[in-house]
């Protein structure tokens, strides 16, 4: 990710640019380990799944291959879901989302937040907590990773850190798990922190 963006450019033709040109850095190309670890241990593979903004998707492309199929993506460049459509050619695409993710309806079991929360503008972080408690069903989860490091004030990514997370999430979800990932990959140990966010009301 470009760290000298204006914030206010952050739309659609912006992302679109970045995947097209392959620009993207924050990308692993796998699955995050800590979202790995925390899938491998769901036992109910029914469950309503929605990945906001995740771009390339290997968190939906592992959900997939490994027996999950109520899996929602949605990202605002349709480059990405393109290229996550070659990848994982037999993925429903009723459930390939070219949208906003602020104008999605639905409700889910459980979100997965992976590198989506530190793109956006962080004017909408209290839209953010505030839509993620809107989407989740009774005793959902909001479950992923949020960098703990100072990034830079413009972005993205953006900065953030635990104190800031505790008191914009403390509203809408009860907070489980907030705590320095443990199996992050070697470029971000000790950078990231793993949470599980319970839906509260």
């Amino acid at each position: 990710m470009s760290t000298t963006t204006n914030q206010n450019n952050l739309d659609q033709e912006f992302w679109e640019n970045r995947y097209r040109a392959e620009e993207t850095g924050w990308d692993l190309g796998a699955i995050s380990p800590a979202i790995k670890f925390y899938i491998d241990q769901l036992n109910n593979k029914d469950i309503k799944i929605l990945i906001p903004g995740g771009g390339h998707n290997y968190e939906a492309e592992y959900l997939w291959h490994t027996g999950f199929k109520n899996i929602y993506i949605v990202d605002i460049a349709e480059a990405a879901l393109i290229q996550f459509q070659q990848r994982v050619p037999d993925f429903p695409t009723q459930q390939i989302m070219h949208l906003d993710f602020f104008k999605i309806t639905d409700t889910f079991d459980l979100i997965i937040e992976q590198t989506f929360f530190c793109a956006l503008d962080p004017n909408l972080r209290i839209t953010y907590s505030t839509k993620m408690n809107q989407l989740l069903k009774t005793n959902g989860k909001l479950v992923g990773l949020l960098f703990d490091f100072e990034l830079t004030k413009v972005g993205p990514p953006f900065d953030g850190d635990l104190n800031e997370y505790k008191t914009l999430f403390s509203n809408h979800f009860t907070i489980k798990t907030l705590e320095t990932a443990f199996n992050s990959v070697k470029p971000r140990q000790n950078k990231e922190l793993f949470f599980i966010f319970e839906k509260t009301s």
